[in-house]
């Protein structure tokens, strides 16, 4: 049950089609131990389908799944050294927290000593050693999470499968949580495999991220290079939140054209561009309608919905036809249909071409 510190897995051309629907399509991974992957895509993207395929509850239709460089695509979940956190709190009912995060252990036949001393170890690390004698109906739901998850980190696996486990927790337990996970990550030499929908988390989280979408992995690699170079405007969407905004755009003779009437001299990172129509993107929090900066463009909108999100307003507009939402630091209120300037700097933008896939990205964009 214990795993051995070091494992290699590869996925080889994973398909996964149930019914004639494609659930996965032409996956291609490596994962190494002591490293962290996030997978990142919206609901129905595939994420739960490639850790069932993973872990070796689902068969893939077409494909192989390698440890070591041996094929285990037939081998059974429970040959493996694997643990799974699911979204929802599976814990026993009849069981104890202690018992419940002892049971993969008195599995594997640990003698009781080791049992006692990684249970209690395992739930010191997740703050939930207080309440080893109690049932999981007596605890808060962050406690059953934290539980589930003890049960899946006191196997000490070669591979941990994370399938969104903070998504039913309150904003507060989320936070507190991400924040000891990445702690406990950063000691295992386990190949840990995250998945989210939020941009957000996957930024937190670090380590490697996975885009992913309808079953298909868009682009993969460091987490900061797939925030910063998304290789794709379907990329761009998924890791940002709230998205980014796109308009039409034309260059020619030096110059970038949006909406007819606004034209500027191509920033450095736009330089060889040629002449021809783009996409240019642009996260929202780097548009502002506060106050205008040396070196700004501005482009004229109508105010659509302005919705305050915590210490933040997310300002929805119009802009020669194009909705951008505008990120805002504090709380504003802002009249349906009023009248706004946009403004923004030409170095910030993402330039992408007719097959929607990038061809220049800001230089030096923080997160």
């Amino acid at each position: 049950m214990k795993g051995t510190g070091a494992m290699e897995l590869v996925l080889e051309n994973v398909d996964r089609i149930v019914g004639g629907e494609i659930h996965l399509k032409d996956i291609n991974l490596a994962f190494s131990s002591g490293s962290r992957y996030v997978m990142l895509g919206r609901t129905l993207a595939g994420k739960t389908s490639l850790l069932r395929v993973i872990a070796g509850l689902d068969p893939p239709t077409t494909g192989k799944v390698l440890v070591d460089g041996k094929d285990v695509t037939g081998v059974s979940v429970r040959k493996r050294s694997i643990a799974m956190v699911y979204q929802q709190f599976v814990n026993y009912p009849s069981l104890t927290v202690f018992n419940n995060i002892a049971s993969p252990l008195k599995v594997s036949g640990a003698d009781s000593d080791e049992i006692d001393r990684r249970v209690r170890h395992t739930a010191e690390m997740l703050r939930i050693d207080p309440f080893l004698d109690r049932l999981p109906a007596e605890l808060s739901g962050g406690q059953q999470q934290r539980t589930a998850i003890a049960r899946a980190l006191v196997k000490e696996t070669d591979l941990l499968l994370l399938d969104e486990p903070l998504v039913n927790l309150d904003y507060k337990l989320r936070e507190e949580l991400r924040i000891e996970l990445q702690e406990i990550f950063e000691r295992r030499s386990a190949i840990v495999i995250y998945t989210t929908t939020e941009p957000t988390e996957a930024l937190m989280l670090g380590g490697n991220t996975i885009v992913m979408d309808e079953g298909r992995v868009l682009q993969e690699g460091s987490t900061p290079h797939v925030y910063h170079h998304p290789a794709s405007v379907k990329v761009a969407e998924v890791f940002s939140d709230p998205p980014v905004n796109f308009i039409s755009a034309s260059v020619q003779g030096g110059e970038a054209g949006i909406g007819g009437d606004i034209r500027f001299p191509l920033p450095g990172h736009m330089k060889d561009l040629e002449a021809g129509e783009y996409l240019f993107g642009i996260r929202p929090n780097h548009l502002t309608i506060k106050s205008k900066a040396e070196g700004d463009i501005t482009i004229q909108g109508k105010v659509e919905l302005a919705e305050i999100n915590g210490s933040e307003t997310f300002i929805h507009t119009r802009c020669h036809d194009a909705p951008l939402v505008v990120q805002e630091e504090g709380v504003f209120n802002y009249k349906i249909g009023s009248a706004v300037s946009v403004h923004t700097q030409p170095d910030q933008f993402y330039v992408y071409d007719a097959s929607r896939n990038l061809v220049a990205a800001p230089p030096n964009i923080t997160v």
